[in-house]
Order: structure tokens, then sequence, then C-alpha cells
């Protein structure tokens, strides 16, 4: 039963689980895929700003009209004073601005001390032909990036020189090591797969400028690769992957950024979750485990109690204990199975007593045949002796003594018979309450004489019952005349009747000596008694009744302080 009450339990349990896991799992990697993703465009989408930015610085400047005062060796030094206030003005932005004559000469500049120098074009990297002219980079060197596009002359045909950006490249760095940490790196390749920027770790690991990094080729933008064992990166990874977006009117840069996440670290809130209904599991298993043994022994206890009842009433002695409820269709089944076997057993005793009865009463019937009629001839011989003439006073004493004895001997064999003979109810509908009366009625005369006072405790209700009312009668007169004969003067009786489920209850209470627990299995079998001069037979005969009506009776301990005689009969059926 333990078994199967798991099985229905654990396996839509487990099957629930882990159909959750898995729908919540594939929602966690697609939003870890596309967190990767944003990150990525996020990203690239800010370098584009900062690159285009500084391009756009020199497409403007290069037209200004400052800038013709190159031809003039820029001899009041406003061009100087120019790119001075610009590179103030852009704070970080810009290492040095200079304006460079054809022959290399610089002619202005932000700082006063490379006035005059040379300068010397590094290796080139990329141009750009932008809607302001054409603009060339050059390969990064140190923190910095060369910016260079002509100045064009307003009064001759060709260049008065050159306009040079020199860009600080920590500010792309920072940018990148912003959106990176311990997990996470940031590489931005260009159109020839070479190496433009990287986050501190990686560079760290040697991913410098120009280094050409063909081995992370293949990353499309919009998707997530998984890759391990690459360069400068161990472990498994996922790689997010982003373009240069193209700026109208301004062309898109040719870079790829790459966001490279370690995969471990980015699953780890889906080991996490995993984790999580896995121990979400484990308490629902633990409880499935433990309500199912719960309610299996709810279930089998009440049936193993059952069985073992079964078996014991089926030894010989006392019935066992009733054996404890079930919940539902179990305990009903329980209830039922019990009340059968008390009524079995109930019954069986009241066939026994039966038996005892009807051979009792024909073994008194026998007796008084054979014990009336010596005492018969015993009376007749006495008052024969006591006509006699010359009879001593003596004589007649004597012979009246031998009359007295014979009459209470044939009162004594009268009374046996009486309560030997019983015969089947003769059931009608009856008021018990006008029973128990009529009852009181009778014995009202006795209790006054011996000074005890008798009442009646009725219940609200009428007292409706399928009774023989002479039967009922003889019950409430031997009980209560029991109680009256161990009462003295002063002594008290009550009758009371109360409505309880589908039975009435009456009980006769007094205030008397009561009954011994002892004795109170045995006080209802024929021939026992404890009064003086009493037979034993009449609370067998109102047990006997009582069954006959489908009801029982006990005698317990009274609220009065003596004994309480409680029977009960079964309420009628509706008509």
């Amino acid at each position: 039963m333990l078994a199967a009450f798991l099985l229905a339990g654990l396996i839509p349990a487990s099957s629930v689980t882990w159909l959750a896991f898995e729908r919540s799992r594939t929602a966690m990697l697609d939003e870890i895929e596309q967190g990767i993703d944003r990150s990525t465009a996020a990203t690239s989408a800010e370098l584009d700003r900062l690159l285009l930015e500084r391009l756009l610085n020199a497409t403007t400047w290069n037209h200004l009209e400052v800038m013709q005062d190159l031809r003039l060796d820029d001899v009041d030094k406003r061009l100087s004073v120019f790119l001075a206030e610009m590179k103030r003005r852009y704070g970080s932005a810009y290492v040095d601005l200079l304006a460079v004559d054809p022959r290399g000469r610089v002619v202005a500049s932000s700082s006063a001390g490379r006035i005059g120098q040379r300068d010397v074009a590094g290796a080139a990297w990329t141009t750009l032909d932008l809607p302001g002219g054409q603009v060339r980079l050059e390969r990064i060197a140190g923190d910095k990036l060369r910016i260079r596009t002509d100045i064009e002359s307003s009064f001759t045909e060709g260049a008065l020189g050159e306009l040079v950006l020199e860009y600080d490249w920590r500010q792309v760095l920072g940018r990148l090591d912003a959106a990176a940490d311990p997990s996470r790196q940031v590489l931005v390749l260009d159109g020839e797969h070479r190496v433009v920027a990287a986050s501190a770790a990686l560079r760290a690991a040697g991913a410098q400028p120009g280094i050409d990094a063909s081995d992370w080729r293949g990353a499309d933008a919009g998707r997530i690769r998984a890759l391990s064992g690459m360069r400068w990166m161990s472990g498994e990874l996922l790689v997010g992957a982003a373009s240069s977006t193209p700026i109208e009117p301004y062309p898109s840069l040719g870079w790829t950024t790459l966001l490279l996440q370690s995969r471990a670290s980015a699953l780890a809130p889906v080991r996490r979750m995993g984790l999580t209904f896995a121990s979400l599991l484990a308490v629902t298993l633990l409880i499935t485990v433990l309500v199912s043994s719960w309610v299996a022994g709810l279930i089998a206890r009440p049936v193993v109690a059952l069985t073992d009842f079964t078996r014991h009433y089926l030894q010989p002695g006392p019935p066992p204990p009733t054996p404890p409820q079930g919940p539902g269709e179990i305990g009903e089944l329980n209830r039922s199975f019990v009340r059968l076997v008390e009524d079995l057993h109930r019954s069986q005793a009241t066939l026994t007593q039966a038996s005892k009865l009807a051979a009792l009463g024909e073994v008194t019937a026998l007796m008084a045949h054979e014990v009336r009629t010596p005492l018969g001839i015993l009376r007749s011989s006495a008052q024969m002796l006591r006509m006699e003439p010359g009879l001593s006073a003596e004589g007649i004493e004597l012979t009246g003594i031998i009359e007295s004895e014979v009459a209470r001997l044939n009162r004594l064999v009268s009374s046996m018979l009486d309560s030997a003979r019983t015969h089947p109810p003769q059931m009608r509908r009856d008021d018990l309450h006008a029973i128990i009366d009529h009852a009181c009625t009778l014995l009202a005369a006795q209790a006054r004489d011996r000074g005890i006072a008798l009442s009646i405790r009725r219940a609200p209700e009428e007292a409706w019952v399928d009774c023989d009312g002479e039967q009922i009668t003889q019950v409430l007169l031997n009980l209560t005349m029991n109680a009256l004969q161990v009462l003295q003067a002063g002594g008290r009786v009550q009758i009371a009747t109360r409505k309880e489920a589908e039975r009435w209850i009456v009980e006769v209470a007094d205030d008397g000596p009561g009954v011994a627990a002892e004795d109170r299995r045995a006080i209802f079998e024929p021939f026992v008694f404890k009064r003086e001069g009493g037979i034993g037979l009449g609370l067998a005969v109102v047990r006997q009744i009582v069954r006959q009506h489908g009801g029982d009776i006990v005698v317990e301990d009274s609220a009065l302080g003596g004994a309480a005689f409680r029977f009960w009969l079964p309420t009628p059926l509706p008509k």
C-alpha cells in the first residue's frame, strides 16, 4: 500500500518538477543569450559613438577658417590657441592636436613644446572616406590612436598640410574594461580579423592591437556561439558578436565586437535553479513519503486492528477491546463490523440467558409441582391437627407455625415461577413517560411507607417507543423495587430519561451503597444477588426483556452517590 501511494505521489511530482525545470531552463538560457547579445550590441554602439565623434571632429575642424593660418606658419599662434582650446574643451579625450605642413613639420600644436618638431607618420591602418574628407587611421601605438586628415587650401589647389588628432586610446580601453568582469571579456577586431582593442585580462594574455585573431572569426552578429580551447581565454565560452553600425551619413568602421562570456559563469543561474528544483523535488519526495506513510498507516492500521479483533474474537474468552476507528469508508467498515460482532455477541448472550431462564422455568415449574404437593399435605395436616379436641396450647402454636411456614414456602415458589416465566414482547407504539408514571404510581405507597423520596426527571420532548408496555413496566418495577429494598429511610430514588442519537435512555439511580465494579458484569446473571432474601432472577429477567426490545442495560456509579441502572430502547422508525 505504501509503495502504491509513493508511486502515485512521486511519478506526478517528478514529472511536473522536471517539466517545470526544463521550461524554466529553456527560458533562462534564452534570457542569458539575449543578455549577452544586448551587452555586445551596447558595447559596439558605444565604440562607434566614441570613434565617429573623433572622426567628426577631424572632418569638421579641417574646414575651419583658422586652419588656413597653416599657410602663414601660424605666425600669430591663432591656430595653436584653437587647438589648445579644443583639447581643453574635450578634456582627456585627446593627448595632443597637431597641424603639420607638407614637409612633416609641426606648425601648430595644443602643446607648445611640439611646435617645430617633425611629425613622423605611423603605419597606416585603415582609410575612411567621409563626407568631410578622407580620414586615415594609423596603427595604435602605446595609448594613442592617431587620426590624420588633409587641410585643403581655400586659395590654391592642393593641401596646406594635415590635421593630426592623437586620441587617447585609454578612453576606448576604459569602456571595454567597464563592460568586462572576471568571467566576461571584450575583444574588438577589424575587418581583417586583427585586434583593435581588448579588455584588461585579454591584453594581459597577449591580445594587443594589430595581432592576428583569425581563430576568433566566424561569430555572426546576433547569434551566440559556443567555443572552447581558445587563445587568451580558457574554458568553455559563449561568444556574442556585434558589427559596427553605420551612422548616416558616415560609413561603418568595419569592426566586430566580441563579448566572451565564461559558459560556467553564464550558466551558474541555471545550475542554481537546477539545485533549487532538485531541492524542491527532494522536499516534495520527503513530504510525499511522510504523507504516504501517514495515509497508508491511517488506512492500514484500522484494517490490521480489525483483523486482529476478528482473530481474537474467534478465540475463547472475553471479547477483545474495540479496535481504533479509521477514516472514511475504512472507518465505516470498521464500525459496521464491530457493531455486527457486538450484536452477535449480545445475541449470543441473550440466547444463552434465555436458554438458562427457559431451563430454569422448566426446573422451577417441576420443582413447584413437586414441592407444592407435599406443602398442601402439610398445610391440610396442620389444619386438621389444630381442629383436634384437647390439643394443648403448645400444639396449637406449633400447628400455626407450620401453616405460616407453608404459606411462606408457597409464596417463594410462586415468586420463582413469576420470575422465571417470560414470553416474547408484544410490540406497539407507546409513551415511555406514561409507562414510567404508571410504574411510579404503583410503587409510590411503598416508597412513602419506607420514607424514601421517589422522583422523575423527564426529557423535554415526547418519548415514543415501540415496546411491550407490560414488560417495560416490569423492568421499571424490578429496578425501582431493588433500589427501595436496599435504601434506608431518607434515601432517594430518581428515574430520568433523555434522548441520545437514535435511542431513548432511562436511568434508575439511587443514593444507596452502589454496586462494586467487580460485581457489575455478573450481576445480571441468574441467581446472582447481594440483597438478603433475594433469589437473583429479577435483573436477569430485566436484561432479557431489554435485549428482546433491541436495547441493553448497564450498571454504573450514580451522580446521587449510589448505583445507576441505565437501559436504552431504540427510537421507532417513522410510519
